[in-house]
């Protein structure tokens, strides 16, 4: 207990000036006695004295100075024990196998631009649509625009959406050159960005402001390797819309959204996964659902189960432009 009573200061003030208080008293202040604030009279069993402020503190301090200098002891034995193995466990770990956790904006930013800053052969970025703001433009290109010119080549995967998206185009049109590519695919689930095969930077939560920075070769390799994977299924940007509609009369991207329906998802995710607003993917399951003659939702995922329409391989997934 480091706190007194409101009570209990008034009364305790009061026999410090008097030189007592009666015991009766004390019914209201408990603290007093908790803080031993107070001795029994010798002459009057019904008065209690006060102990001076000064002893008191001095009795409340002396098994908390104890213990804080048996704190002490405990590190330096500890830190005795431990410091032959630091530079040992410096020289096994190192600072390639750590993930570090990264909070806040300003601090991803910062491990960002360093990052980036010392590449100098690629960085892999997944990039899910979003409209960008001119100030996260203005960064992009603070950030890219150095390395292309020092040589380092940027992949950069899109969703289909992009294609529409003025901001990322704007983006684009200003490092278009032949140390950047840009691909698209209907479908990306989180940001992704790996500078020179050594350190890779993931989100963690959906608003951007926490996330991991990885340097253990072995998730950096993996996480290459779905890169890869995208990115082989992916239409380059430069290739013009790949949307097409299938013979079932079905686009590319009514097949995508099909999968997701199938599977369970709100229209919401759906729309988030495959980077349009939920408007236009509400656009997109009222022209399936009038393709598959479905009159209500539950019709319409019995109508795709059944209708045969996700069965084999429909080709690059693509998808209409915003309804």
């Amino acid at each position: 207990m480091t706190e007194m009573c409101a009570e209990g200061g008034r009364l305790y003030a009061n026999a410090l000036r008097t030189g007592r208080i009666a015991r009766a008293d004390l019914e209201a202040a408990p603290c007093l006695m908790e803080f031993a604030l107070l001795y029994p009279d010798p002459d009057d069993a019904d008065l209690l004295r006060p102990v001076p402020a000064s002893v008191a503190l001095a009795q409340r301090l002396n098994p908390i100075e104890r213990e804080i200098a048996e704190r002490r002891r405990m590190s330096v034995d500890l830190t005795e024990a431990l410091q032959p193995f630091m530079d040992l466990s410096t020289q096994v770990t190192g600072s390639t196998h750590s993930i570090t956790v990264l909070e806040g904006g300003e601090r991803i930013n910062a491990a960002l631009n360093l990052a980036t800053a010392q590449c100098r052969t690629e960085m892999l970025t997944v990039q899910p649509s979003n409209r960008l703001t001119e100030r996260q433009l203005l960064q992009g290109l603070e950030r890219d625009r150095p390395m292309t010119e020092r040589g380092v080549k940027i992949r950069t995967l899109y969703q289909h959406t992009a294609r529409y998206n003025p901001e990322k185009l704007a983006y684009v049109a200003q490092l278009s050159n032949g140390k950047v590519e840009y691909r698209t695919i209907d479908e990306l689930v989180e940001r992704l960005i790996i500078c020179d095969e050594s350190v890779a930077f993931i989100p963690t939560r959906d608003d951007q402001q926490v996330a991991l920075e990885l340097r253990h070769p072995g998730l950096i390799r993996y996480l290459i390797k779905v890169f890869e994977f995208m990115w082989n299924r992916a239409v380059p940007l430069t290739a013009g819309a790949p949307y097409e509609t299938a013979p079932d009369g079905i686009t590319d991207i009514q097949h995508s959204i099909a999968k997701l329906l199938v599977e369970g998802h709100v229209d919401e995710a759906i729309a988030r996964r495959l980077g349009m607003n939920v408007r236009t993917c509400r656009a997109h399951i009222a022209k399936l659902a009038a393709a598959l003659g479905s009159g209500s939702r539950a019709q319409l995922g019995f109508l795709i189960a059944q209708s045969g329409i996700l069965d084999g391989d429909h080709g690059p997934s693509g998808g209409e432009g915003p309804a």
